[in-house]
């Protein structure tokens, strides 16, 4: 199944072949069935308005949304299955067939493009080399504020992650894996992070991708008065100086925020925070990878905090 509209030079279709080459045009011939047009010195009268002479703003067309590469078999598996409608295109390998008959039907039915590439197509595709035979186009998910989030937000016990100078897509997405496991309500992403929903993310997160939103935030001061109102409680990170996460009693509406390796938690967080935690260890290392001490410490919380 192709797609005439796609112009990447990984994907053929009808219309496509470059080696048919268009035939010139036959030269104008000026004659009484086809009149010379003037130049535009002989032109008389006013100019005609011009479209964008005028205000048009209301009727400009809505940006059309940017597609991105999502890659890894259970990856987009997950996304097919949460959201078949996002599809735009697919790629794979021959011998990923067997395993995609419901997504290669999927696509013949609604006219989806699909191409059967090589190893070395899919590396190029993805920029990866761990793109597991499959690779697909789709509309990414939308990032909620947390104004819009807050309005639907359960009672009782729930958990936020907070992520303040991560910028590692890949832990981003192991992160992920680790929250949809526990049962993290959301992600909350500083406004100037560069993280985001990628394909390097959702191939770590292993479908989880699908399961946890990101909200993205404005002004750090708004956003803990506003968790502050509806009943979370900021715990903080930290590398040492803080509380044995084993032996502190996590709060059931809880804020977990986690910082980068190198800088850890900003000043402004950890002086909104009134609990401060750490994971205990031999101290061989300094601290633990963020991926891996978010798995602890989400643990920890569930375990403290189980129904």
């Amino acid at each position: 199944m192709t797609d005439p509209k796609d112009r990447h030079p990984l994907y053929r279709g009808p219309g496509q072949n470059r080696d048919d080459a268009r035939a010139p045009r036959p030269p104008r011939r000026d004659g009484p069935h086809n009149p010379r047009e003037p130049q535009r010195a002989e032109r008389s009268g006013p100019r005609p308005p011009r479209r964008d002479d005028a205000v048009v703003h209301d009727e400009a067309r809505p940006a059309k949304p940017k597609e991105f590469r999502i890659y890894g078999l259970n990856a987009c598996l997950a996304a097919f299955k949460a959201r078949p409608d996002d599809l735009r295109k697919l790629w794979l390998l021959s011998s990923r067939i067997p395993k995609l008959q419901e997504l290669l039907a999927f696509c013949v039915k609604n006219r989806i493009g699909y191409n059967v590439v090589e190893n070395e197509d899919l590396e190029k595709l993805t920029g990866s080399a761990h793109h597991e035979g499959i690779c697909m186009a789709m509309l990414p998910q939308p990032e909620l504020n947390l104004s819009q989030w807050l309005m639907t937000a359960p009672d009782g016990r729930c958990l936020l992650l907070w992520l303040d100078g991560v910028g590692n897509p890949h832990n981003l997405g192991a992160i992920m894996r680790s929250a949809a496991h526990f049962g993290v309500r959301a992600i909350l992403l500083p406004k100037a992070s560069s993280l985001s929903h990628s394909g390097a993310a959702a191939r770590v997160a292993e479908g989880a991708a699908e399961h946890v939103p990101l909200i993205r935030l404005g002004r750090t001061d708004n956003a803990i008065a506003q968790l502050a109102s509806a009943g979370f409680s900021l715990v903080s990170t930290v590398v040492r100086g803080g509380s044995d996460v084993f032996k502190a009693d996590l709060p059931p509406r809880c804020v977990l925020v986690m910082g980068a390796e190198q800088t850890g938690v900003d000043s402004e967080l950890l002086a909104a925070s009134p609990l401060r935690v750490e994971v205990p260890g031999t101290g061989q290392v300094e601290s633990l990878n963020v991926s891996a001490a978010a798995a602890v410490l989400l643990a920890e919380w569930c375990r403290q905090n189980a129904s």
